[in-house]
C-alpha cells in the first residue's frame, strides 16, 4: 500500500511538472510575425547577448535593456 501511494504521488508530481512546463511562455524563443523582433524574454536575452558580442552595445547598455524588457517590471515578461 505504501509503495502504491509513492507511485501515485510520483506520477502526480511528474504530471504537474509537465503540465506547468507547457504553460511557460519562455520555454522557447518567439518572434513577432510581422517584425521578426523578439517577443518573449528568452528570445530577447539571446538577441541582446548577440548584439553585445557583435560590439553593438556596451555591457551596461545590454544589462539595462535586459532589465527594462525582462526585469521584474519588464514588458516582455510572461507575454504569450
Amino acid at each position: 500500500m505504501i509503495v502504491l501511494r509513492k507511485i501515485v504521488r510520483t506520477v502526480g508530481l511528474l504530471g504537474a511538472v509537465f503540465f506547468l512546463s507547457a504553460c511557460d511562455p519562455n520555454s522557447k524563443p518567439t518572434f513577432g510575425e510581422s517584425t521578426g523582433l523578439p517577443s518573449n524574454c528568452r528570445a530577447y536575452v539571446q538577441a541582446a547577448v548577440d548584439a553585445y558580442r557583435n560590439k553593438e552595445y556596451s555591457a551596461d547598455e545590454t544589462m539595462a535593456a535586459i532589465e527594462r524588457n525582462c526585469g521584474v517590471n519588464g514588458n516582455l515578461w510572461a507575454k504569450q
